[in-house]
This record gives structure tokens, C-alpha cells and sequence, in this order.
């Protein structure tokens, strides 16, 4: 499996397990065949609502924990810096651990920034007393790393955003390692992100080359992530689908093919624009543990 290094040290698996949208009922069976499959990293959220079922099938896998990444991350209602400290008693009490991983926040939340940068600070305060190993962000633009910059003590580890061949959603910058939600497009093709919406699973350009290697156009697009550098995380609640998304390490694509699937950006965004998500104006509230 191959390894990221963090800005500051820390190992993290390049391939991680996502969870978005996993009902609960179904994340336990699914997190504890990833683990079997071969997974060590686990991508789950405070707003996904199913941080508890990943602490279960963590529990109940008998892995040691601490070959286990675990990643999560703090809503945009749970930001300052007194509810991001409460955030994380609630995240680890429901995932069972006594330390995260990596803990990130969610959303820029742009239109109210001050508080996300006392969230930001919170961070900072968990990592510096050695409750997460590694602290993040998520759907930050560049103008939000620029002011989060200003003030930060600590660089984020992270920077989680929508990345996939249709939309490349951030560059690496400043020691932040890119990581990939939706890396195989599933946002251009689940229903209910909008409309007139193209799959990346059915361009010519990734099946051409998905037919060259004998590999799947979803196996392709992962390949691609990790051989660009990049934490690419898929969702499956289906166990033969888990099993493809993590088989690609036995092949290689050429500079060629990279480049023609680099070539695929739209620079159109799939997903909910991060500026428009306000701790404000949000009334989703994250339960107690």
C-alpha cells in the first residue's frame, strides 16, 4: 500500500475508505470488508452522521489500532474554538477512540470566517496536546488558505475537496498534500447534484485507457490520484466494488495517459459551491455522543 508523509512526519495511507452518504445500517458491514479487503484508512464525518458504525466495525475487526487512519471531520455549526474542543469529545466518544488521526474541518464557511479560524485554533490546541495526530481542511479555496495562513501556527496537514478528471479541485501548496472526495466523479453522476451532468465513467478517453490495462474506468481514475500524489477516497457499500477500487496497485499508467486524463478538466465544480455553506445560516446540528 502506498504511504503519504504529512507535512509534519505523520505516515498516512494514500487510499482511504469513504463513508459519505453510507446510512448507518450499512456502514459497519461496509467498513469491516474494506478493513478485510485491506484498507487502513477510513474517511468518515461528524455531518455523515455515522461516525459511531465506523468506531464499531473498528472495534469489531481486530486490527490493531493503530494501524488504523482514521480521518473526520467538524461541521461548520460545531466552529469556534469552545464548540470545535466539544466537537471532538463528541467525535471520538462516538468513534470509541481515544485519539483522530486527522481531524479537518468541513467547510470554509467564508462568510463567517472569524469563527472558523477560532475553530482552526482549536485544532491547533487538540494537536498540540496529542489528541489528533494531524489537523486539516476541507473544501478550502485558495483565498481561504491565503487568510487561514496569516494567523495559523500550524500549516494543515490536508486540504479535502472535490477532485476527480472532470474537476481538479485544488493544487498542492504550501506542504498541504491534496485529497480527492468524489475521485472517480461519483458527484457527476449521483442523482441530485444538478443537471445536464456528463459521467466520468462512461468518457472514451478513461475507457480507452481502462481497456489497455484490463482495468476498470473507476480502477484508472485511482490509479491516476496516487500516481499524481494525491489521497483519493471512494465510497462503496457494495463489497465487489470495494474490492475493485482498492485493486490498483498491480499496474501503472503512462505519462501519456496521465496527461490525457489531466487533459479531461472542465474547471466546472460538481459539487455545492464551499462559499455558499454559512455556520450562520445552517440549522444542522450535530447530536451529542
Amino acid at each position: 500500500m502506498k504511504m503519504l508523509t504529512l507535512n509534519n512526519g505523520v505516515q498516512m495511507p494514500a487510499q482511504g475508505f469513504g463513508v459519505f452518504q453510507s446510512a448507518p445500517e450499512e456502514t459497519v458491514d461496509a467498513v469491516l470488508h474494506a478493513l478485510k479487503v485491506g484498507y487502513r484508512h477510513i474517511d468518515t464525518a461528524a455531518a455523515y452522521l455515522n461516525e459511531r458504525e465506523v468506531g464499531q466495525a473498528i472495534a469489531q475487526s481486530g486490527i490493531p489500532r493503530g494501524e488504523i487512519f482514521v480521518e473526520t471531520k467538524v461541521w461548520i455549526t460545531d466552529y469556534g474554538y469552545e464548540e470545535t474542543l466539544h466537537a471532538f469529545e463528541k467525535a471520538s466518544a462516538k468513534l470509541g477512540l481515544d485519539y483522530i488521526d486527522l481531524f479537518i474541518l468541513h467547510q470554509p464557511a467564508t462568510n463567517t470566517f472569524d469563527a472558523t479560524l477560532e475553530a482552526y485554533r482549536a485544532l491547533e490546541e487538540l494537536y498540540s496536546q496529542g489528541k489528533v495526530r494531524a489537523i486539516g481542511v476541507s473544501n478550502f479555496q485558495d483565498s481561504d488558505l491565503d487568510r487561514l495562513l496569516e494567523v495559523a501556527k500550524v500549516v494543515p496537514a490536508v486540504n479535502q475537496v472535490e477532485y476527480h478528471p472532470y474537476f481538479h479541485g485544488a493544487r498542492e501548496r504550501d506542504g498541504i498534500l491534496v485529497q480527492a472526495w468524489s475521485p472517480i466523479g461519483g458527484i457527476t453522476f449521483y442523482p441530485g447534484w444538478g443537471e445536464d451532468r456528463r459521467s466520468t465513467l462512461t468518457d472514451p478517453t478513461i475507457g480507452k485507457i481502462a481497456q489497455a490495462h484490463g482495468k476498470t474506468p473507476a480502477q484508472v481514475m485511482l490509479r491516476w490520484h496516487l500516481q499524481e500524489g494525491r489521497s483519493a477516497i471512494p465510497k462503496s457499500v457494495k463489497p465487489h466494488r470495494i474490492e475493485e477500487n482498492f485493486a490498483i496497485n498491480d499496474f501503472e499508467l503512462s505519462a501519456e495517459e496521465l496527461a490525457e486524463i489531466d487533459a479531461l478538466d472542465t474547471g466546472h465544480r460538481n459539487g455545492p459551491e464551499p462559499a455558499s455553506m454559512d455556520k450562520n445560516n445552517n440549522n444542522f446540528v450535530i447530536p451529542e455522543a
